[in-house]
């Protein structure tokens, strides 16, 4: 795979690989998220991805919905703790009008403030479904108890309570604050000439003004452990352990995303997978996550398992993680963990669209792009030391914080 780059006089960082297919594939994420919201701010970085489509200095709220959408298009956007993202895959001859509509939205949007009202709604019901599915909102409290009196701890989505105060000001002090353009990246996939996507955002987004950040986040110094248990109906048992992990700039984070995989990956054959749910019938759903930040991460083991079945099940899971701290892999195991990763992260560069997200990420953090064949390097040169090494600094019993959402009375 080829990637090209290019920087504009702005700070605006562009990353293309070309693709014959009849779609294109554009994305512009911008380093700021729900981290750099200040206290009373949360969900303000999410809030803003919905309302930044209602309207701009040129287009009503449904022309800019069907500027790309009447063209069979597909327009959507997301956030993260530490980014914000708008997306959108479309005919590749129609790559000038998206460059354009993007342009508009990021610089042009004026958040009319009947349409804020009407969508304070939208994001409390977003909120409030969330909390009914116990398994995903588990995740969001254990990094709330992880990351605890740090803006990374806060829940993307933010608070009823905090969302009814968001104003027109606070949402334009936000974008002044943290939209800057050195930290913009745009990235696209797909059948254009490189030449002619540099013309394009050229005459949009390089013209806009430099806008370049110079102040920090406030870095996370760390938290103890801490053991949790929320009382909470319903038929299963939710629990996580975990524990803080590795930031973007450690090479240790190569390891971890292998162990990760190895433990609770997509794949069937996962060990947590193989022993909780296989041999002993203890788990329909049990995964590793692994999620890097900045400066540090976070590394979690979720499992929904009946109730009073979760001690037995955690056994079974301190003994995989044991294994792990205590050996080395042998060269089998590991170079079938390595061939099952390398195999997925090529399926998953089939989609163009995930392509697109992955890259500006990349370029976001490392200002750069590894091909497929550097990242399969990079797994390739890990060693059986390195895991155990990785495995006894994450795993560490003492230092692992655990959250249960346990059936009882609410």
């Amino acid at each position: 795979m080829q990637y090209q780059f290019h920087t504009f006089p702005n700070g605006i960082r562009l990353v293309h690989r070309h693709s014959g297919r009849l779609t294109g594939h554009l994305a512009v994420m911008v380093n700021a998220g729900s981290r750099d919201e200040r206290p009373g701010e949360e969900g303000l970085a999410h809030f803003i991805e919905h309302v930044i489509f209602k309207g701009t200095g040129k287009r009503r709220v449904h022309q800019v919905l069907g500027r790309l959408e009447n063209i069979g298009a597909d327009l959507n956007a997301y956030t993260t703790k530490e980014e914000t993202c708008i997306h959108a895959s479309f005919l590749s001859s129609y790559y000038s009008r998206a460059i354009e509509l993007f342009d508009d939205i990021l610089f042009g949007s004026v958040f009319p403030d009947r349409e804020i009202d009407r969508e304070k709604d939208v994001v409390t019901d977003e909120i409030n479904s969330y909390k009914d599915s116990p398994a995903e909102q588990i995740f969001d409290e254990f990094e709330e108890m992880l990351f605890r009196d740090h803006p990374l701890g806060k829940p993307v989505l933010g608070t009823p309570a905090a969302v009814r105060k968001i104003s027109r000001g606070k949402i334009l002090d936000f974008i002044a604050a943290h939209y800057h353009t050195d930290q913009m990246v745009i990235s696209s996939v797909g059948n254009i000439a490189f030449e002619r996507l540099v013309k394009l955002i050229g005459e949009s987004f390089g013209r806009r003004p430099a806008n370049l950040r110079d102040e920090s986040r406030l870095r996370f110094r760390g938290n103890e452990p801490q053991q949790l248990v929320r009382s909470r109906r319903g038929f299963q048992t939710h629990c996580i352990i975990g524990n803080h992990a590795f930031g973007y700039a450690d090479d240790c984070r190569i390891a971890l995303s292998l162990i990760t995989n190895l433990l609770g990956g997509p794949a069937m054959n996962s060990r947590l997978n193989m022993v909780l749910r296989e041999r002993h019938g203890l788990s329909y759903n049990i995964e590793s996550v692994y999620t890097p930040y900045t400066e540090t991460g976070s590394f979690m083991i979720y499992l929904g398992t009946d109730n009073g079945s979760l001690d037995k099940a955690l056994t079974l899971v301190r003994t995989e993680l044991d294994k792990l701290m205590q050996k080395p892999l042998g060269r089998i195991q590991l170079n079938t963990a390595k061939q099952q990763f390398i195999g997925q992260i090529a399926i998953a560069l089939e989609s163009n669209l995930s392509d697109a997200l992955s890259m500006a990420k990349s370029v976001l953090v490392y200002d750069r792009v590894d091909t497929h064949e550097e990242m399969v390097a990079k797994i390739n040169a890990i060693t059986a030391e390195q895991v155990m090494d990785v495995a006894q600094t994450v795993f560490s019993p003492g230092e692992m914080s655990r959250l249960v959402y346990k059936n009882g009375k609410s």
